[in-house]
């Protein structure tokens, strides 16, 4: 099935549910651009995402979705939340869904949850998911181990429902890579973070401009969480702490508590957290959010319908 369609959007591309940064605005803007905006639940109660649903609603009329993070101790709240306030749309991370998966399907929600492996994704498909997002390790944020290259032609052929790419793209090239690879649409997030629209620090904004290829670094692993940043003081410091294994979880929490919100909110270039994809050298500019979105799809060999 096309994305598209499924979707009831224009472009097949989906933005990524990033906490603290997918907020209304931006949400809204990727909405109304023609991709399918998300409001990133991350670990905000329930209050807070029905207030971002609601302004969400002011500024489009078009398609929008919710991505909950099933690892929030406000999760299942929020399952009946948006059923309530009739959110059509959910994408889920860092778990599975299926405990509310009945309610949802009874509710008409389209169900997309965020898969690192070929395993879960067949779990999924199973329990009942309308599509998948299969994120490759290139993403930024929390990532699974396995390239998008590999992973996502693996899952294409494990599994009879859509197919969302993630990890690594940035531009018309990668949406054509993803087709190529049997997917039907893109998720997107580091490209966004340069958008006007973004409400992110403008210091942040500027770091995701100025990466190379060789920016980004991953924390976590050790713990068991694995997180990929740009390089700054804090991420440098957390990978020595942790280079000979003898640093605590207590100094490594200590280290990093409050840093997305440093990075987010105050644009603290060296205790901040900038979560950032490998496609960060790619991006060069900021941009407003219907520029990003044309640009990636109308150049595109799939616009052309030579791919897909």
């Amino acid at each position: 099935m096309d994305i598209r369609e499924l979707l009831k959007i224009k472009y097949p591309i989906i933005q990524g549910g990033m906490a603290n940064i997918a907020t209304h605005q931006l949400a809204s803007a990727v909405s109304n651009a023609g991709g399918l905006g998300l409001i990133g639940c991350g670990g905000w109660d329930v209050e807070r995402v029905r207030e971002e649903i609601r302004k969400t609603k002011e500024l489009t009329d078009k398609p929008f979705g919710v991505n909950i993070m099933l690892m929030s101790p406000y999760a299942e709240a929020i399952s009946d939340l948006v059923i309530e306030e009739g959110v059509k749309i959910v994408t889920t991370g860092a778990g599975s869904p299926g405990v509310y998966m009945k309610k949802w399907k009874e509710a008409g929600i389209i169900v997309i949850p965020v898969v690192p492996s070929v395993a879960f994704a067949i779990r999924l498909e199973r329990s009942g998911a309308d599509a998948l997002v299969v994120e490759g390790t290139e993403a930024g944020g929390h990532i699974g181990e396995t390239t998008t290259m590999t992973l996502v032609p693996q899952v294409v052929d494990a599994v009879n429902i859509p197919v969302i790419a993630a990890g690594g793209i940035a531009d018309h090239r990668g949406l054509d890579a993803a087709f190529v690879l049997g997917a039907k649409g893109v998720q997107i997030g580091t490209v966004l973070l340069a958008s006007h629209e973004c409400p992110i620090h403008n210091n942040y904004k500027e770091k995701v401009i100025n990466a190379k290829d060789t920016e980004t670094v991953v924390t976590g692993r050790q713990s068991g969480a694995p997180v990929r940043v740009l390089k700054n003081k804090m991420a440098r410091e957390y990978l020595n702490l942790t280079k000979y294994g003898n640093a605590s979880l207590e100094e490594l929490e200590k280290l990093t508590l409050g840093s997305l919100r440093k990075a987010v909110f105050d644009g603290d270039v060296d205790n901040g957290s900038f979560m950032a994809g490998q496609s960060a050298g790619l991006v060069k500019e900021i941009r407003s959010v219907k520029e990003i979105l044309e640009d990636i799809f109308e150049n595109s060999l799939v616009a052309k319908g030579v791919i897909g």
